[in-house]
């Protein structure tokens, strides 16, 4: 059993943020807090994006505090320069993640301790910095009929790029900025494509400035103060209406269809009765909070989700979340990542733990 302060686990713009917070006001990497990471690498959520999302397609990346992020080739793809900036960032720093490791469960330790249980052995600490973000759980609707298509059946998770559609046809479903890409790039490859939402798609024009940006975080934020599941920031903004989806509207591609009633062996039928055949159905459907690992620690409410008062789970004053709800951009995941770290340090204070020395 290792002991330490503050463990933070996951590796991503908002752990390390965390981290960097903890460093810099005293805390010592390995001794003070370990960070815990279950990636091969770093680079987190990043460095699974699919080669063609190049970072000239990224929107709204933010540097990392204390290390901006410059010079990238915006024809390189994402996963690559993310990956690489987060590992010279761990160096310069030195975090010392601690990685693959996996956190198997997060439950009472005594003393008023968390114990967290790991692939790599236990770790008893005072304090929690959950930073797991969503890519490690993709959402997949079910239809009746599903099981029975006998073409692929893939999540934007498992998305490799648009080549492998070649002359299929492919039913892209989701009303996310994924979906659009993906229809995009995968319409000249492919014999033909179909785009479908539950809800009719929401274009936002002209520029999203900082108030539009505070109110879609409000509304997100409204909803982990009730406890419901989190929805990302991206739900409530729209998509952002610039060239390359007017392309997409004016060529037909981005036409989008109501949801289908079910799935058959070989495609969709709609509630009216249309029919649509396929190879392929991709589910662009997002993905949901990973935080499964706590759930010894009994934090959900009623209506689903974990209660959080800025990063503080409402429940228990020991945990943190960061990158959970309003603050999963890149941009809230930092601010997050400050914010945990101020309230732990209060809560260690006045649990009588000793400062680290600066």
């Amino acid at each position: 059993m290792r002991e330490t302060e503050v463990v933070v686990i996951g590796a991503g713009q908002a752990g390390l943020s965390a981290a960097y917070h903890l460093r810099r006001t005293g805390y010592q990497p390995g001794r003070d807090f370990v960070v815990l990471d279950h990636s091969p690498g770093p680079g987190g959520a990043w460095q699974f994006r699919w080669p063609s999302l190049t970072y000239g397609k990224v929107h709204g990346m933010h540097s990392l505090p204390g290390m901006e992020l410059t010079g990238a080739d915006p024809q390189r793809p994402s996963s690559e320069v993310v990956a690489g900036y987060f590992t010279a960032y761990e160096q310069r720093f030195e975090l010392q993640v601690r990685r693959p490791v996996d956190v198997r469960a997060v439950r009472e330790g005594g003393d008023g301790r968390l114990l967290v249980e790991t692939s790599d052995g236990d770790w008893s600490t005072r304090a929690l910095i959950n930073a797991t973000g969503t890519w490690d759980r993709p959402f997949w609707p079910r239809y009746p009929g599903q099981e029975t298509f006998r073409g692929r059946q893939l999540h934007t998770a498992r998305y490799a790029g648009p080549r492998e559609f070649a002359g299929q046809r492919v039913v892209v479903v989701g009303g996310g900025a994924s979906a659009t890409q993906h229809l995009l790039e995968i319409a000249p490859y492919a014999a033909a494509t179909i785009w479908v939402t539950r809800r009719p798609p929401v274009f936002r024009e002209g520029p999203f400035d900082e108030d539009a940006g505070r109110a879609a975080v409000a509304l997100v934020e409204e909803r982990v103060r009730q406890g419901l599941p989190p929805k990302s920031v991206v739900s409530v903004t729209g998509l952002p209406l610039n060239d390359a989806i007017r392309a997409g509207l004016e060529s037909g591609v981005l036409d989008r269809r109501p949801m289908f009633e079910r799935i058959t062996p070989d495609g969709v039928v709609w509630a009216d009765g249309r029919r649509a055949d396929a190879d392929v159905l991709l589910w662009a459907t997002g993905f949901r909070a990973a935080v499964d690992h706590l759930a010894p620690l009994r934090l959900r409410e009623p209506g689903g989700g974990i209660r959080v008062e800025g990063t503080r789970a409402v429940a228990d004053p020991r945990v943190h979340l960061v990158g959970y709800g309003p603050s999963a951009s890149t941009v809230g995941a930092n601010r997050a990542g400050r914010a945990a770290v101020r309230d732990i340090r209060r809560l260690l204070a006045g649990t009588g733990a000793e400062r680290p020395a600066a």
